[in-house]
């Protein structure tokens, strides 16, 4: 086992969507003389940037950001990827004398990086996936779902049906192995991470976050995400695309089909993201060694925030 002053430090910055994340990140980083690796599964992509919430470069104010802006639309990205990447970047971080700072609020991509999360080798056979997605385009993907949930329902509660990836890869493992990989998450929820880390998650009062989603989705509209969607499409972007399919993208392309109104599409993104939150803060509150970092507890001052997170890293 490795001994914890050997250990290289790792701070993570996380919370669900409209927390705040990005900006107390960039004030953190800065702090602890550190830089940022991004843990976005849309924001990686380029031309994605108003229904990403992307960084801008003025938000960024001069901190180095990874796994932002790196991907074209149609490029894999997943778990594997992600881990991969993101090891990379950390021991370029390190290489440089800084910290990497883990920022973003996909739960189950900083899991894979902080315990290093060891995953199955991809099976050879294909067969099983394809059958799989054109189930999905045939009978759409709660049908797919559904067969997770036959087989494996507390994987099937913890990944939403509009993540066919996710869902797939769930029922390959179980044909694969035999096994469940919701208990495959769970042994490998008790690996002793490799890192000497600090993990802090976001959190306010739900209603409050529930209206900052709600305000957020308004703003998106406002800076032109509905062109921005259009300028996808019309770029050859096919809806199909896992990319596509992030929250902000999927309702606006159905308003562009034709598929629905704008005023429904603008709805169906604010509980499409109000129940994505909700799912996210079950999961942070699954995981272990984790520091809540509540608005209300610091009277809403950001400074405050931050200096008894610096505090906690020192």
């Amino acid at each position: 086992m490795t001994d914890k002053s050997e250990k290289k430090p790792l701070i993570i910055l996380t919370g669900p969507t409209a927390s705040g994340k990005t900006e107390l990140s960039v004030k953190l980083a800065k702090a602890v003389n550190g830089e940022i690796i991004s843990a976005d599964s849309i924001q990686v992509y380029k031309y994605m940037d108003i229904g990403s919430a992307k960084v801008t470069a003025e938000e960024m104010e001069g901190v180095r950001h990874y796994l932002v802006d790196e991907l074209n639309p149609r490029d894999e990205f997943n778990i594997y990827i992600f881990k991969e990447m993101a090891k990379k970047y950390t021991e370029e971080i390190y290489a440089k004398g800084k910290v990497p700072v883990i920022a973003g609020g996909t739960g189950f991509y900083i899991q894979s990086l902080l315990y290093d999360i060891d995953f199955i080798n991809e099976d050879n056979d294909k067969s099983y996936r394809i059958k799989l997605m054109e189930a999905a385009r045939e009978k759409g993907n709660e049908y797919v779902h559904n067969m997770l949930k036959a087989v494996d329902p507390k994987a099937a509660e913890n990944i939403h049906f509009n993540n066919l990836k996710r869902v797939i890869r769930a029922l390959e493992y179980n044909k694969l192995t035999g096994k469940l990989i919701s208990e495959h998450n769970d042994m490998q929820r008790e690996n002793i991470s490799p890192y000497d880390f600090h993990y802090f998650v976001l959190n306010m009062d739900r209603g409050a976050l529930y209206d900052r989603i709600n305000r957020r989705a308004d703003i998106m509209m406002e800076k032109g995400l509905v062109r921005e969607v259009k300028g996808l499409l019309d770029m050859g972007f096919e809806r199909e695309l896992t990319s596509m399919q992030g929250i902000g993208y999927r309702e606006i392309i159905s308003y562009l089909y034709g598929e629905c109104t704008l005023e429904q599409a603008v709805e169906s993104i604010k509980q499409n993201t109000r129940h994505f939150a909700k799912r996210q803060l079950t999961w942070f509150r699954r995981e272990k060694s984790v520091n809540w970092i509540t608005y209300e507890d610091f009277g809403w001052d950001k400074e405050r925030m931050l200096e008894y997170i610096v505090r906690l890293c020192s």
